[in-house]
């Protein structure tokens, strides 16, 4: 399936999640997340989309900020995933593979006729 296929609504029901897996990895930045986004397939998303979605997470105390200096650009804003993002991050994964398993069950095999 190409990226342009996935459903918008897919994308923005998993976005927060997958942008704090995308943080949680290592500190980074918002480029960088979009990139990693679009290197796991769920397309490009763009600054519009990304930036408030990286400060709600900031906001409900899930990543945390810094600005650095770029090195011959400008700065840069990084993020950083907290203690309680990471533990948000194990219990709404769980979930969120549970919630896929559920729902992958109830629709028929890519392979399949039905």
């Amino acid at each position: 399936m190409a990226d342009d296929e996935l459903p918008t609504e897919w994308l923005r029901a998993v976005l927060p999640l997958a942008v704090l897996s995308a943080v949680a990895e290592e500190e980074t930045y918002g480029y960088a997340v979009a990139q990693r986004l679009q290197t796991a397939g769920l397309g490009a998303v763009k600054g519009g989309t990304l930036y408030p979605v990286l400060n709600r997470l900031e906001a409900d105390g899930l990543l945390t900020s810094s600005w650095r200096e770029g090195v011959g650009g400008p700065g840069r804003k990084f993020f950083a995933a907290t203690d309680a993002g990471r533990d948000h991050l194990q219990r709404r994964a769980a979930a969120w593979h549970t919630f896929t398993e559920r729902a992958a069950g109830l629709f028929p095999s890519p392979r399949s006729t039905r």
